[in-house]
């Protein structure tokens, strides 16, 4: 089995039953919810918008590969109504975002998949409920804990 961490957010509809709804899918289609941090409101990052994201970080152990777990937080996103990743190259108000952070201490770079994320590091609202529930795994490419790149980041 491995360990999977996913960073979960949307800006758009009934946040906190959306949030709750793709942890559901999570846990019946990809593996054993083991932990999940609090549900965090955040600003948007990379864009603009009027609406506030609620964001949260899930552990899941699973015997699902990388790119079997890609297939299924993509499935999720789409039932639950997410149509597009971007509009033009540009982030945008969603439903519905799932992102892969690390599987075990894998390091993968295919066309469709980059893990650990690229930007999980630059990015406050991914780093916060991770740290709450996995302070001390260890980011495979820096071979930091993840509390003290949180640190780092603030």
């Amino acid at each position: 089995m491995s360990v999977v961490y996913f960073s979960l957010g949307t800006n758009l509809g009934e946040k906190y039953a959306l949030m709750k709804q793709a942890i559901l899918h999570i846990e019946k289609r990809i593996g054993h919810v083991d932990a999940q941090s609090a549900f965090y409101e955040t600003e948007p990052w990379g864009f603009h918008s009027e609406n506030k994201f609620l964001n949260s970080a899930v552990k899941v152990t699973t015997s699902l590969s990388p790119l079997q777990i890609l297939e299924k937080t993509q499935q999720i996103e789409r039932e639950m109504g997410r149509m597009y990743k971007s509009v033009g190259g540009q982030y945008s108000d969603r439903l519905i975002d799932i992102d892969i952070l690390m599987y075990d201490d894998l390091v993968v770079q295919t066309d469709v998949l980059t893990l650990p994320h690229p930007l999980m590091h630059e990015r406050l609202f991914v780093m916060e409920p991770l740290a709450e529930i996995a302070p001390r795994a260890i980011h495979p490419v820096f071979a930091e804990t993840i509390e003290n790149l949180l640190f780092k980041l603030k």
